[in-house]
C-alpha cells in the first residue's frame, strides 16, 4: 500500500462520520447522505495529492453532492429495495432527542442553500468567510441566508414554544 492510499485511508477513517452527518443534515436522508459523501470521497482519492486542506475539500464536496440529491427529479433517485426497514421516527421520552428531532424537522423545511449554509456555521463551526469559501459564494450571501434560516428557525420554534408555554397554564 503506497503512503497515499495509508494516508487516504486515514482521512476516512477519521472523517467518515462527521461528513455523513454533516451531509444527512443538509439533505435530510440517510441514502443520499451515504451517495453524497461517497462521491466526494472518490472525487477526493482521485485528487488527494494536489489539495492542500483535504477537510475543506472534503467538507465542500459533500455539501454541494447533498444539495444536488435534494434537487434530482423523484423519478431519477435510486430507491434501495431490501429487506430493511425504512427509517421511522420513534418518539423517545427525553427532551434531547425530542429537541433534536424537532430540529432535523425544522432544518428539513429551509431551503437547501439556507440548510448548507446554518449547518456549516452553526454546526461545523465556520466562520462566515470559510463557509463562502466552501459555497464558492459572496460572504454577503452567507450573511443573508444566515440571517433568513435562523428567522426561519426562531419562527417555527417560536410558535411551538407559545403553544407549549399556554398549555403550562
Amino acid at each position: 500500500m503506497s503512503d497515499r492510499e495509508a494516508d487516504f485511508r486515514t482521512f476516512v477513517a477519521a472523517r467518515m462520520e462527521p461528513l455523513r452527518g454533516l451531509a444527512f443534515l443538509t439533505c435530510g436522508d440517510w441514502q443520499a447522505a451515504e451517495d453524497a459523501v461517497m462521491s466526494a470521497l472518490s472525487k477526493l482519492y482521485v485528487k488527494w495529492n494536489g489539495i492542500d486542506n483535504h477537510d475543506a475539500y472534503a467538507r465542500t464536496a459533500v455539501v454541494r453532492a447533498a444539495i444536488d440529491e435534494t434537487r434530482r427529479p423523484w423519478w431519477r433517485r435510486e430507491r434501495a429495495h431490501s429487506h430493511a426497514m425504512p427509517d421511522r421516527t420513534v418518539p423517545d421520552g427525553t427532551r434531547d432527542v425530542d429537541d433534536r428531532l424537532r430540529m432535523r424537522e425544522a432544518l428539513s423545511r429551509l431551503p437547501a442553500r439556507q440548510r448548507a449554509v446554518i449547518v456549516l456555521r452553526f454546526l461545523e463551526g465556520l466562520s462566515v468567510q470559510e463557509t463562502a469559501m466552501a459555497l464558492k459564494c459572496p460572504e454577503g450571501t452567507v450573511k443573508v441566508y444566515t440571517s433568513r434560516g435562523l428567522d426561519t428557525l426562531r419562527q417555527m420554534f417560536g410558535t411551538e414554544l407559545e403553544a407549549r408555554h399556554e398549555a403550562a397554564f
